[in-house]
Protein backbone atom coordinates (compact mmCIF):
# COMPACT_ATOMS: atom_id res chain seq x y z
CA UNK A 1 0.00 0.00 0.00
CA UNK A 2 3.07 2.55 0.85
CA UNK A 3 4.33 1.78 -2.53
CA UNK A 4 1.12 2.12 -4.99
CA UNK A 5 0.10 5.27 -2.79
CA UNK A 6 4.02 6.39 -3.14
CA UNK A 7 3.81 5.75 -7.01
CA UNK A 8 0.61 7.66 -6.88
CA UNK A 9 2.33 10.66 -5.30
CA UNK A 10 5.02 10.35 -7.66
CA UNK A 11 2.55 10.42 -11.24
CA UNK A 12 0.15 13.43 -9.76
CA UNK A 13 3.40 15.04 -8.90
CA UNK A 14 4.96 15.00 -12.49
CA UNK A 15 1.29 15.56 -13.65
CA UNK A 16 1.12 18.83 -11.43
CA UNK A 17 4.32 19.87 -12.83
CA UNK A 18 3.71 19.07 -16.73
CA UNK A 19 0.26 21.28 -16.38
CA UNK A 20 2.67 24.06 -14.74
CA UNK A 21 5.39 24.01 -17.79
CA UNK A 22 1.97 24.04 -20.36
CA UNK A 23 1.06 27.25 -18.24
CA UNK A 24 3.98 28.86 -18.94
CA UNK A 25 4.56 27.98 -22.22
CA UNK A 26 1.12 29.25 -23.14
CA UNK A 27 1.82 32.40 -20.65
CA UNK A 28 5.59 32.88 -22.48
CA UNK A 29 3.47 32.58 -26.23
CA UNK A 30 0.78 35.25 -25.10
CA UNK A 31 3.64 37.57 -23.61
CA UNK A 32 5.04 37.35 -27.41
CA UNK A 33 2.12 37.50 -28.97
CA UNK A 34 1.21 41.02 -26.61
CA UNK A 35 4.19 42.18 -27.32
CA UNK A 36 4.71 41.74 -31.12
CA UNK A 37 1.53 43.51 -31.63
CA UNK A 38 2.54 46.75 -29.36
CA UNK A 39 6.19 46.33 -31.01
CA UNK A 40 3.61 46.29 -34.50
CA UNK A 41 1.73 49.07 -33.50
CA UNK A 42 4.74 51.48 -32.53
CA UNK A 43 6.66 50.74 -35.91
CA UNK A 44 3.48 51.82 -38.09
CA UNK A 45 3.45 54.44 -36.20
CA UNK A 46 6.98 55.53 -36.17
CA UNK A 47 6.84 54.56 -39.85
CA UNK A 48 3.78 57.13 -40.45
CA UNK A 49 5.36 60.03 -38.24
CA UNK A 50 8.87 59.71 -40.36
CA UNK A 51 7.09 59.48 -43.62
CA UNK A 52 5.11 62.61 -42.27
CA UNK A 53 7.84 64.66 -41.28
CA UNK A 54 9.85 64.42 -44.36
CA UNK A 55 6.72 65.62 -46.57
CA UNK A 56 6.69 68.42 -44.19
CA UNK A 57 9.48 69.83 -43.20
CA UNK A 58 10.29 71.73 -45.88
CA UNK A 59 7.38 73.42 -45.48
CA UNK A 60 7.16 74.57 -42.01
CA UNK A 61 8.12 77.94 -41.18
CA UNK A 62 7.25 80.55 -38.64
CA UNK A 63 5.04 81.82 -41.75
CA UNK A 64 2.88 78.83 -41.54
CA UNK A 65 1.34 79.38 -38.21
CA UNK A 66 1.32 83.24 -38.81
CA UNK A 67 -0.48 83.75 -42.08
CA UNK A 68 -3.96 83.18 -43.45
CA UNK A 69 -4.72 80.24 -45.52
CA UNK A 70 -4.30 81.17 -49.18
CA UNK A 71 -5.12 79.32 -52.75
CA UNK A 72 -1.61 79.96 -53.56
CA UNK A 73 0.61 77.35 -51.70
CA UNK A 74 3.22 79.78 -51.25
CA UNK A 75 1.71 81.66 -49.48
CA UNK A 76 -1.05 79.68 -47.32
CA UNK A 77 -0.81 79.47 -43.43
CA UNK A 78 -2.87 77.92 -40.58
CA UNK A 79 -3.89 80.61 -38.40
CA UNK A 80 -7.41 81.30 -38.86
CA UNK A 81 -7.30 77.29 -38.45
CA UNK A 82 -4.96 77.33 -35.05
CA UNK A 83 -6.71 80.06 -33.30
CA UNK A 84 -10.18 78.30 -34.58
CA UNK A 85 -8.66 75.12 -32.76
CA UNK A 86 -7.28 76.99 -29.73
CA UNK A 87 -11.02 78.72 -29.11
CA UNK A 88 -13.01 75.51 -29.37
CA UNK A 89 -10.83 73.01 -27.33
CA UNK A 90 -10.74 76.06 -24.67
CA UNK A 91 -14.31 76.41 -25.04
CA UNK A 92 -14.61 72.50 -24.81
CA UNK A 93 -12.72 72.03 -22.03
CA UNK A 94 -14.26 74.48 -19.62
CA UNK A 95 -17.67 73.27 -20.40
CA UNK A 96 -17.41 69.53 -19.98
CA UNK A 97 -14.24 69.55 -17.34
CA UNK A 98 -16.81 70.86 -14.49
CA UNK A 99 -19.81 68.85 -16.26
CA UNK A 100 -18.30 65.58 -16.04
CA UNK A 101 -16.27 65.56 -12.81
CA UNK A 102 -19.21 66.95 -11.11
CA UNK A 103 -21.69 64.43 -12.54
CA UNK A 104 -18.62 61.76 -11.41
CA UNK A 105 -18.76 62.91 -8.06
CA UNK A 106 -22.47 62.41 -7.50
CA UNK A 107 -22.59 58.91 -9.43
CA UNK A 108 -20.27 57.95 -6.64
CA UNK A 109 -20.55 60.10 -3.57
CA UNK A 110 -24.32 60.66 -3.59
CA UNK A 111 -26.08 58.78 -6.05
CA UNK A 112 -28.44 55.71 -4.18
CA UNK A 113 -27.18 52.42 -5.25
CA UNK A 114 -30.56 51.62 -7.74
CA UNK A 115 -32.38 50.85 -10.86
CA UNK A 116 -32.59 54.44 -11.90
CA UNK A 117 -28.68 54.98 -11.25
CA UNK A 118 -27.83 51.74 -12.93
CA UNK A 119 -29.75 52.73 -15.78
CA UNK A 120 -27.79 56.21 -15.75
CA UNK A 121 -24.03 54.39 -15.67
CA UNK A 122 -25.22 52.34 -18.36
CA UNK A 123 -26.34 54.60 -20.68
CA UNK A 124 -22.92 57.11 -19.46
CA UNK A 125 -21.15 53.61 -21.22
CA UNK A 126 -23.60 53.58 -24.35
CA UNK A 127 -22.86 57.13 -25.15
CA UNK A 128 -19.16 56.37 -25.10
CA UNK A 129 -19.33 54.31 -28.06
CA UNK A 130 -21.35 56.67 -29.94
CA UNK A 131 -19.88 57.86 -33.77
CA UNK A 132 -18.77 61.11 -33.56
CA UNK A 133 -20.92 61.99 -36.57
CA UNK A 134 -24.29 61.57 -34.14
CA UNK A 135 -22.84 64.29 -31.92
CA UNK A 136 -22.53 66.35 -35.13
CA UNK A 137 -26.11 66.10 -35.98
CA UNK A 138 -27.27 66.34 -32.33
CA UNK A 139 -25.05 70.14 -32.02
CA UNK A 140 -26.71 70.86 -35.83
CA UNK A 141 -30.36 70.06 -34.20
CA UNK A 142 -30.18 71.94 -30.99
CA UNK A 143 -26.94 74.10 -30.72
CA UNK A 144 -27.04 75.59 -33.97
CA UNK A 145 -31.04 75.29 -34.62
CA UNK A 146 -33.19 75.06 -31.26
CA UNK A 147 -30.85 77.34 -29.56
CA UNK A 148 -29.87 79.76 -32.51
CA UNK A 149 -26.52 79.57 -31.95
CA UNK A 150 -25.92 79.57 -35.95
CA UNK A 151 -22.69 77.70 -37.29
CA UNK A 152 -20.38 79.46 -34.62
CA UNK A 153 -17.46 78.70 -32.41
CA UNK A 154 -20.00 78.13 -29.44
CA UNK A 155 -22.34 75.46 -31.06
CA UNK A 156 -18.93 73.57 -32.07
CA UNK A 157 -17.55 74.25 -28.51
CA UNK A 158 -21.12 72.51 -27.36
CA UNK A 159 -20.96 69.76 -29.49
CA UNK A 160 -17.31 68.61 -28.81
CA UNK A 161 -17.93 68.80 -25.27
CA UNK A 162 -21.01 66.43 -25.49
CA UNK A 163 -18.55 64.14 -27.57
CA UNK A 164 -16.23 63.82 -24.64
CA UNK A 165 -18.30 64.06 -21.45
CA UNK A 166 -19.15 60.42 -21.01
CA UNK A 167 -15.07 59.66 -21.39
CA UNK A 168 -14.22 62.48 -18.76
CA UNK A 169 -17.54 60.91 -16.82
CA UNK A 170 -16.12 57.37 -17.08
CA UNK A 171 -12.49 58.32 -16.31
CA UNK A 172 -13.47 60.57 -13.44
CA UNK A 173 -15.50 57.49 -11.49
CA UNK A 174 -12.80 55.20 -11.66
CA UNK A 175 -10.71 57.49 -10.37
CA UNK A 176 -13.09 58.14 -7.36
CA UNK A 177 -13.67 54.36 -6.91
CA UNK A 178 -9.55 54.37 -6.43
CA UNK A 179 -9.70 56.43 -3.10
CA UNK A 180 -9.56 54.31 -0.37
CA UNK A 181 -12.59 53.91 1.90
CA UNK A 182 -10.46 54.34 4.79
CA UNK A 183 -9.48 57.98 3.49
CA UNK A 184 -13.51 58.78 3.77
CA UNK A 185 -14.13 56.73 6.67
CA UNK A 186 -10.97 58.99 8.56
CA UNK A 187 -12.12 62.29 7.30
CA UNK A 188 -16.30 61.24 8.62
CA UNK A 189 -14.95 60.08 12.04
CA UNK A 190 -13.36 63.88 12.34
CA UNK A 191 -16.90 65.30 11.62
CA UNK A 192 -16.74 66.26 8.20
CA UNK A 193 -19.84 66.35 6.41
CA UNK A 194 -20.24 64.37 2.80
CA UNK A 195 -19.26 67.35 0.30
CA UNK A 196 -16.44 68.25 2.70
CA UNK A 197 -15.04 65.01 2.22
CA UNK A 198 -15.40 65.09 -1.44
CA UNK A 199 -14.14 68.51 -1.72
CA UNK A 200 -11.06 68.57 0.94
CA UNK A 201 -10.18 64.36 0.35
CA UNK A 202 -11.93 62.47 -2.21
CA UNK A 203 -11.02 64.91 -5.18
CA UNK A 204 -7.70 66.04 -4.56
CA UNK A 205 -6.97 61.95 -4.15
CA UNK A 206 -8.80 61.25 -7.07
CA UNK A 207 -7.56 64.40 -9.74
CA UNK A 208 -4.14 62.66 -11.19
CA UNK A 209 -6.69 59.51 -12.58
CA UNK A 210 -8.71 62.75 -13.53
CA UNK A 211 -6.15 64.48 -15.25
CA UNK A 212 -6.07 61.72 -17.09
CA UNK A 213 -8.90 61.00 -18.31
CA UNK A 214 -8.95 64.86 -19.08
CA UNK A 215 -5.76 64.03 -21.70
CA UNK A 216 -7.49 61.37 -23.46
CA UNK A 217 -11.24 63.26 -23.50
CA UNK A 218 -9.03 66.57 -25.21
CA UNK A 219 -6.77 64.42 -27.07
CA UNK A 220 -9.94 63.08 -28.97
CA UNK A 221 -11.75 66.56 -29.52
CA UNK A 222 -8.76 67.92 -30.57
CA UNK A 223 -8.27 65.75 -33.80
CA UNK A 224 -12.37 65.17 -34.67
CA UNK A 225 -13.19 66.51 -37.82
CA UNK A 226 -16.91 64.56 -38.69
CA UNK A 227 -19.23 66.86 -35.96
CA UNK A 228 -17.64 69.90 -36.34
CA UNK A 229 -18.25 69.55 -40.17
CA UNK A 230 -21.88 68.67 -39.38
CA UNK A 231 -21.77 71.68 -37.08
CA UNK A 232 -21.10 73.95 -39.96
CA UNK A 233 -17.05 74.78 -39.64
CA UNK A 234 -16.06 76.44 -42.64
CA UNK A 235 -13.21 74.84 -44.69
CA UNK A 236 -12.42 78.29 -45.70
CA UNK A 237 -11.70 80.74 -43.25
CA UNK A 238 -9.58 84.13 -43.84
CA UNK A 239 -10.00 85.37 -40.66
CA UNK A 240 -9.41 85.00 -36.39
CA UNK A 241 -12.79 84.19 -34.46
CA UNK A 242 -13.25 87.20 -32.27
CA UNK A 243 -16.44 86.19 -30.63
CA UNK A 244 -18.39 82.72 -29.66
CA UNK A 245 -20.87 84.07 -32.31
CA UNK A 246 -17.99 83.77 -34.90
CA UNK A 247 -17.66 81.23 -37.92
CA UNK A 248 -14.53 79.00 -37.73
CA UNK A 249 -12.46 76.72 -38.66
CA UNK A 250 -9.82 74.16 -37.05
CA UNK A 251 -6.48 72.37 -37.82
CA UNK A 252 -7.91 68.43 -38.73
CA UNK A 253 -10.58 70.52 -40.90
CA UNK A 254 -7.61 72.65 -43.14
CA UNK A 255 -5.54 69.62 -43.08
CA UNK A 256 -8.61 68.01 -44.91
CA UNK A 257 -9.12 70.83 -47.50
CA UNK A 258 -5.51 71.24 -48.39
CA UNK A 259 -5.25 67.07 -48.95
CA UNK A 260 -8.15 67.61 -51.61
CA UNK A 261 -6.27 70.19 -53.55
CA UNK A 262 -4.99 69.07 -57.03
CA UNK A 263 -1.57 70.93 -56.58
CA UNK A 264 1.52 68.46 -54.81
CA UNK A 265 2.50 71.20 -53.24
CA UNK A 266 -1.07 71.49 -50.86
CA UNK A 267 -0.05 67.61 -49.72
CA UNK A 268 3.23 68.71 -48.10
CA UNK A 269 1.66 71.74 -46.85
CA UNK A 270 -0.99 69.03 -45.42
CA UNK A 271 1.78 67.02 -44.01
CA UNK A 272 3.37 70.44 -41.97
CA UNK A 273 -0.32 71.00 -40.85
CA UNK A 274 -0.41 67.51 -39.09
CA UNK A 275 3.23 68.19 -37.57
CA UNK A 276 1.47 71.52 -36.19
CA UNK A 277 -1.09 69.71 -34.73
CA UNK A 278 0.72 67.00 -32.98
CA UNK A 279 2.70 69.75 -31.52
CA UNK A 280 -0.48 71.37 -30.35
CA UNK A 281 -1.83 68.34 -28.98
CA UNK A 282 1.55 67.34 -27.57
CA UNK A 283 1.55 70.73 -25.33
CA UNK A 284 -1.92 70.64 -24.03
CA UNK A 285 -0.88 66.75 -22.64
CA UNK A 286 2.21 68.00 -21.53
CA UNK A 287 0.81 70.73 -19.41
CA UNK A 288 -2.04 67.69 -17.96
CA UNK A 289 0.96 65.19 -17.88
CA UNK A 290 3.06 68.00 -15.57
CA UNK A 291 -0.19 68.92 -13.34
CA UNK A 292 -0.67 65.28 -12.89
CA UNK A 293 2.59 64.31 -11.31
CA UNK A 294 2.71 67.28 -9.36
CA UNK A 295 -0.88 66.26 -7.47
CA UNK A 296 0.26 62.58 -7.93
CA UNK A 297 3.68 63.38 -5.73
CA UNK A 298 1.81 65.46 -3.00
CA UNK A 299 -1.17 63.00 -2.35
Amino acid sequence: MNAAAARQGVLEASGADERLRRRELRGRLMQGLFASATAFAVIVLGVLLVSIALDGYDWLSWRLVTEMPSRKPENAGLLSALMGTLWVISLTAIVALPVGIGAAIYLEEYAPRNWWTRILQTNISNLAGVPSVVYGLLGLGVFVNLFGFGRSVISGALTMALLILPVIIIASQEAIRAVPLSLRQAAFALGATKWQVARHHVLPAALPGILTGMILALSRAIGETAPLLVVGAAGYIAFNPAKLTDQFTVLPIQIFNWTGRPQDEFKDLAAAGIIVLLVVLLGMNGIAIFLRQRFSKRW
